[in-house]
């Protein structure tokens, strides 16, 4: 049996009771370790599970699945996932290739920032389509999401963005001579995402569009969620540009425009002070 297990946001303990018996009994034990992060290390995941672990970055599981699958036919493997199994489609080709090899499979489910996100208030039936920021290049920066942002507040739905996370990634120097040699893992913060926002909405000004958002669109700022040190932040796109949410993981939420009184209510819970000109640290209860 191929099991795919939630691990949840926070820590080693975020692993449901169900999950974690069965990562107890598996023969190997994937960690994926690159769609997501937990805010403690392998070596803490593997003494509270009782399990070595095996690290299986982007390439392995993309390119050497059949690796991972191998005699899951007649043994139990475990794939651990930060959040849900499902929060990133590279596990549903997992599952693909693991039927097409007459593989039985079990999804053991946990939560994911895609319905965490309801911490700050803003209820989960009034998001519309999710979005990927990615960090821009000298050569690359891409606007294509921008679309999709537009069309959820033409229909009054907020936008959960989520925050590029590049781990393993090499330089392309180092890619065209075949060097394994990787830079340093980069969490892209609210900060960021909101300065390529503002950069976007200025590029639309400049062609001549009307921007679906301004520099005072109500934003939610939110960073380890699920984690004891959870912090949240509500306030205007320029605000995000500079307040402190402190380490990774980020993830910005762009309000549909119209509230309920209840979300209004709640957001005031997390609010950046109005006269706030330099970074603030906000804490999220």
């Amino acid at each position: 049996m191929l099991y795919l297990i939630g691990l949840g946001l926070g820590d080693a303990k975020d692993i449901t009771v169900k999950g974690l018996e069965v990562v107890r009994r598996c023969s190997r034990v994937y960690l994926e370790g690159y769609t997501s992060v937990l805010t403690v290390g392998k070596e803490a995941l593997e003494e509270f599970y009782e399990r070595k672990l095996i690290v299986a970055d982007r390439e392995a599981v993309e390119q050497e699945a059949d690796n991972i699958l191998k005699d899951a036919d007649i043994s139990d493997v475990a794939f651990l996932v930060v959040g849900d199994p499902f929060g990133a489609t590279t596990h549903s080709d997992l599952v693909l290739r693991a039927a097409k090899l007459g593989i039985p499979y079990r999804v053991i489910h946990n939560a994911s920032i895609m319905n965490a996100v309801g911490c700050c208030g803003l209820q989960l039936y009034n998001f519309g389509e999710t979005v990927s920021i990615v960090f821009w290049t000298d050569t690359w920066r891409p606007e294509s999401f921008f679309d999709k942002v537009k069309k959820n507040r033409e229909n009054g739905m907020h936008t959960l963005c989520l925050l590029d996370i590049k781990v393993k990634e090499q330089s392309l120097e180092n890619l065209i001579k075949g060097r394994k040699i990787y830079e340093p893992p980069r969490y892209m913060s609210v900060n960021q995402a909101a300065q390529q926002l503002l950069e976007i909405v200025q590029n639309q000004r400049i062609r001549g569009e009307e921007p679906a958002i301004t520099e005072e669109t109500l934003c939610v700022g939110l960073a380890r969620v699920g984690a004891e040190d959870q912090k949240i932040a509500a306030g205007t796109l320029q605000q995000m540009c500079t307040v402190d949410l402190g380490e990774p993981l980020h993830s910005l939420i762009i309000t549909g425009g119209s509230l309920h009184p209840l979300e209004v209510e709640m957001l005031s819970l997390f609010s950046i002070p109005e006269n706030s000109s330099e970074s603030q640290s906000i804490d999220g209860v």
